[in-house]
């Protein structure tokens, strides 16, 4: 018998070649989870996340599912009821200190945790303080003057809604709708940190880092905040700001 269980997944991407599997290396976060069930389970297996993070981002709460013959996790000594326990507790037992399933559990057959995400959080975390961030540094990006947060939040109130982010996608042959809703851009100071916090309902591939780059030269004044109707109407990659580095990345949360 196989069973779907849905995984909550945290890491830290520094030292990972992003979310997806490869061929050419080991180093990826759902090629490290299939390696360590398909040893338990004898079989191959095919973890499904519900996106695709790049190089060097992390996740606070990545999900996942994955089917899996349960008779390999009884094998672990457990009983049905317990199953999703002993699979969370099987995984954090082999998987490196810098991945963490902190909860798996049986969901539908149905399933899907890419399918049937409605929405996701991001975080974007900068810092300016002179001192460096030597014990964080490898999750902030390090700015060298401090952006006018203002100009930074009018803009983000332009970027808020449903558009086309053609402009800030970061895959010249993307053939599918680049059309997105962006529920809330929170852009908040605690402390020598600065925290983009981006809400919506998907975003394309490296929109975030983006997004992140352009509200940035925003707040340096090499870009008007009312620059942004015609960065969203140009549907060019080359018309909107910088790619902001991916250290400073989270994925918070999937919405379902």
């Amino acid at each position: 018998m196989r069973q779907n269980y849905r995984l909550t997944i945290s890491y830290d991407g520094t030292r990972y070649h992003g979310w997806e599997a490869k061929q050419n290396t080991d180093m990826t976060i759902q090629g490290k989870l299939e390696q360590i069930l398909e040893r338990m389970s004898k079989e191959p297996v095919k973890v499904i996340g519900a996106g695709r993070t790049d190089a060097g981002v992390h996740a606070l709460a990545m999900t996942a599912n994955v089917h899996l013959d349960t008779e390999a996790i009884r094998k672990q000594g457990t009983t049905p009821s317990e199953a999703g326990t002993a699979l969370r507790d099987y995984l954090n037992r082999y998987l490196p200190d810098d991945i963490c399933v902190q909860e798996a559990k049986a969901v539908s057959e149905r399933f899907h945790s890419r399918y049937n995400a409605v929405g996701k959080t991001y975080r974007y975390t900068c810092y300016d303080a002179p001192q460096k961030p030597v014990f964080d540094r490898k999750y902030v990006y390090v700015l060298e003057h401090s952006p006018d947060l203002e100009k930074m939040r009018r803009a983000a109130g332009l970027l808020s809604g449903t558009h086309d982010f053609a402009s800030f996608c970061g895959n010249p042959k993307m053939k599918k709708s680049t059309v997105r809703t962006i529920e809330s851009i929170e852009i908040a100071r605690h402390g020598a940190r600065l925290a983009f916090t981006y809400r919506g309902d998907g975003f394309l591939y490296h929109m975030v880092r983006i997004l992140t780059g352009t509200l940035l030269e925003i707040g340096y004044g090499t870009r008007s905040p009312e620059s942004i109707p015609n960065i969203l109407a140009a549907r060019q990659r080359s018309q909107a700001g910088f790619l902001a580095p991916a250290q400073g990345l989270c994925l918070m949360e999937v919405r379902y």
